[in-house]
């Protein structure tokens, strides 16, 4: 009887065991849901303009202190939503305040007179850690909208290895001299020390190696380094290292902005191979006037496009390609364009300011800037991919009917609400031809 009562003791500490690991997952798998509820709804980099109060309605139970970051003076204020403007004696976080309090539960309205960085270390509840956001005061900027078509011709900075192969050599074994040396996407910059400008040069060198082993200096992501590699000679008799290679690219696309200093923005994405996927190391590139010669409607599964026809001369260059980036391109365009502009410049909106709902974009499909009415119908403020931070659906009938939504070479086209430029066209939703996605005009702006 004894053990009996023993053994119904031990299965009740395993039974309240089991009950408490139950709970204990249960906690757990509630706190992930939370954490993922809440996390995006915070991005990780707030912008504020100087010099002008601006509210932050967020709306998430996560409060925490802001700390100055730099030593130059600024003043920021925070206010509960019950809480006016009188109300709230305004703090410096300089001198004697060492950090201002702010509850995201409630409507937060900062003021910074300087451009300066500040820091929020943010807690779920008050009390679990949830993440350290970044507060950059900016100049606020004004900016032409464009949504002109653009010819791009880029050149690489280097030769482009855009795969490696084999093939037979003079004796009819098959041969691949770049294997294990070279990789696809690697970019090679000199040959024994000279520089090699674009492929024909290095075609050149090769087959004048006579089968000499040579030093190739090359860039693999980040780093520069020399590989050596012998060439072998093919059943023609030419000496090859058995890859292939690029130096080039060219394509369409629509310009986002241009700024009152002549630069300009467009894309809202770099321009990638099309074989390595690998953003391209821009040595120089050209913008080019582009005539839209053609349509191909978009469907569901079968994303359409913008055909154009550019001429590669110099009396149609329209401007000057500096940087590619993930954020888009950038360079500065003629002053012909500015004052051939058919818009008048107007604010950016900072991510926190855009609304789901009505907006537009402007492109030329029809061969000049026009209106075309989409929806925002998300905004994702601090998703992994920049490019996709908005999502919006087109709801224009004139446009749907012209090319079925968005299709490439509308990729930069410029994204407008309540006035101010929101952001730029990037991707279409392959399986949905009236939805895409779009990049802020911050991120463009900070590229």
């Amino acid at each position: 009887m004894g053990r009996l009562v023993s053994m119904t003791k031990q299965q009740e500490r395993i039974y309240r065991g089991f009950l408490y690991l139950l709970l204990s997952i249960a906690v757990a798998t509630l706190a992930v849901v939370v954490y993922v509820a809440y996390w995006d709804k915070i991005p990780s980099t707030i912008k504020i303009r100087a010099g002008v109060e601006q509210e932050l309605d967020f709306k998430v139970p996560v409060s925490g202190e802001i700390y100055r970051i730099d030593d130059e003076a600024a003043q920021v204020s925070s206010l509960p939503e019950s809480m006016d403007t009188e109300g709230q004696i305004a703090e410096s976080i300089s001198g004697s305040v060492e950090s201002i309090h702010v509850d995201f539960a409630h409507t937060v309205k900062f003021k910074a007179n300087e451009i300066d960085t500040y820091q929020m270390n943010l807690k779920l509840f008050g009390v679990l850690p949830y993440k350290n956001v970044d507060i950059e005061v900016i100049q606020d900027k004004m900016l032409i909208p464009s949504g002109i078509p653009i010819g791009i011709y880029v050149k690489t900075n280097g030769v482009l290895v855009v795969g490696i192969g084999e093939f037979e050599n003079s004796g009819g074994t098959k041969v691949s001299p770049a294997k294990y040396v070279l990789q696809k996407g690697d970019y090679i910059l000199k040959v024994n020390g000279e520089e090699m400008e674009n492929k024909k040069q290095f075609i050149r060198t090769i087959e004048a190696s006579e089968g000499e082993s040579m030093v190739l200096t090359i860039k693999r992501n980040s780093e520069v380094t020399d590989v050596m590699i012998t060439p072998e000679c093919n059943q023609n008799q030419e000496w090859k290292l058995g890859i292939w290679i690029r130096d080039n690219a060219q394509g369409i696309g629509t310009m986002t902005y241009e700024d009152t200093d002549h630069t300009f923005g467009a894309l809202g994405h770099g321009i990638n191979d099309v074989d390595t996927s690998m953003l391209m190391n821009l040595d120089e590139g050209t913008l080019y006037k582009t005539e839209i010669v053609g349509i191909t409607r978009g469907s569901n599964g079968s994303p359409g496009e913008l055909t154009g026809y550019i001429e590669y001369d110099s009396d149609n260059v329209i401007g000057e390609i500096t940087e590619n980036t993930t954020e888009g391109i950038f360079g500065v365009c003629d002053e012909e364009i500015m004052d051939a502009s058919c818009f008048e410049p107007i604010p950016i909106a900072l991510k926190q300011e855009i609304e789901l709902g009505p907006a537009q974009i402007i492109c030329s499909v029809t061969g000049e800037p026009e209106f075309y009415d989409v929806e925002i119908a998300e905004v994702n403020l601090d998703g992994d991919n920049i490019n996709r931070g908005i999502v919006i659906r087109v709801t224009d009938e004139k446009l749907l009917t012209l090319t079925g939504g968005i299709i490439q070479g509308m990729s930069g086209s410029p994204i407008i609400q309540n006035g101010k430029l929101v952001g730029a066209v990037t991707h279409v939703l392959v399986q949905d031809s009236t939805r895409g996605y779009g990049i802020f005009i911050e991120e463009m702006l900070g590229h």
